[in-house]
C-alpha cells in the first residue's frame, strides 16, 4: 500500500498550523445512558528486567528503584489535556479497532491504556477516540488506513490501544519527534485534537529520543505517555485524557 514519504524532504509544514478542513472532523452524536459515579485508578507491580536500560524512564524510575507498585497514570487534576495541531494527514472514517498492528506493520510494539475524564474528573463512557501515526520508517499511509483507527471508551471511560512506536521524520520545518495524533470527543461535546509523545529514555530504532524531543519546537511534555519497559522489546504505558464536555 503506497505511503507518503516524510523523510525525503516533502513539505509537511501544514502540520504546524491548526487545520480545520470541512469534513475533516467526524460528526459524532452518540447518546449514552450510562452514568458513572466513581472510578479508582489501578496500580501495577513493576519489576526491573535484567535487560532493561541502565537509563530508567523518569516517569517511574523512583518507584522502580524502590521496588514498589507504580500508578501508571497520575490522578486526574481537572486540567484539560493540551491541544495541538491536527496536521494535514488526518483521514475520516478510519476502522473501529483497538489494535493498529495489522499484517505488514513492523516496529517496536506499544500497548497503552488510559481513561477519558471530564474536567470534574468523572470518567466518560462512550467517548470517541481516534488515533493516527506514521510507521517505523517515518511514513504515513495516505491511501489506506494503516496505523489509523478509532474506538469508544468503555462504561468506565477506559480505552486500550495496541500499536507501534512511530519514528521521527524530517520535512520543511525540520525534524518532528515521534508522536501519535489523537482526537477525543465526548458524546455531543467538542473535539480535543492533540499529539502524544514519548519519554527521553525511550529505546526504538536506534534513535536518541532525548535529542529528538529537545529539538522539536512543537512538543508539549504534558502529553508524554508514561512508559514501562522495554520488556522483550515491547513497551507498556498509560495516558489519561481530560476533556471538556460542553463547548466554551
Amino acid at each position: 500500500m503506497p505511503h507518503q514519504q516524510t523523510s525525503d524532504g516533502q513539505d509537511h509544514s501544514a502540520e504546524h498550523s491548526a487545520v480545520n478542513r470541512s469534513g475533516s472532523r467526524r460528526t459524532f452524536i452518540k447518546a449514552s445512558s450510562a452514568t458513572v459515579t466513581a472510578a479508582a485508578l489501578g496500580t501495577v507491580a513493576v519489576q526491573v528486567s535484567p535487560s532493561a536500560s541502565a537509563r530508567p524512564l523518569t516517569v517511574v524510575d523512583e518507584a522502580l528503584r524502590a521496588g514498589r507498585p507504580v500508578s501508571l497514570t497520575p490522578a486526574c487534576d481537572g486540567h484539560e489535556t493540551p491541544a495541538a495541531a491536527e496536521g494535514p494527514l488526518f483521514k475520516p472514517e478510519s476502522p473501529e479497532r483497538t489494535n493498529l498492528i495489522t499484517p505488514g506493520i513492523r516496529g517496536v510494539e506499544l500497548e497503552f491504556t488510559g481513561t477519558v475524564y471530564d474536567t470534574a474528573c468523572t470518567p466518560i463512557p462512550g467517548a470517541l477516540i481516534e488515533f493516527w501515526q506514521c510507521d517505523q520508517n517515518g511514513d504515513y499511509d495516505t491511501t489506506g488506513y494503516s496505523l489509523r483507527g478509532h474506538q469508544y471508551s468503555t462504561s468506565r471511560g477506559a480505552f486500550t490501544l495496541r500499536t507501534i512506536i512511530p519514528r521521527d521524520y524530517t520535512g520543511r520545518w525540520g525534524t518532528r519527534t515521534p508522536h501519535i495524533h489523537t482526537k477525543v470527543q465526548t458524546p455531543g461535546g467538542p473535539v480535543l485534537i492533540t499529539q502524544l509523545y514519548f519519554p527521553d529514555g525511550t529505546q526504538a530504532y536506534g534513535r536518541d529520543f532525548a535529542a529528538l524531543n529537545a529539538g522539536d519546537g512543537l512538543i508539549n511534555r504534558a502529553c508524554t505517555i508514561a512508559l514501562t519497559g522495554p520488556v522483550n522489546g515491547s513497551y507498556k504505558g498509560a495516558f489519561d485524557f481530560v476533556v471538556k464536555t460542553t463547548a466554551p
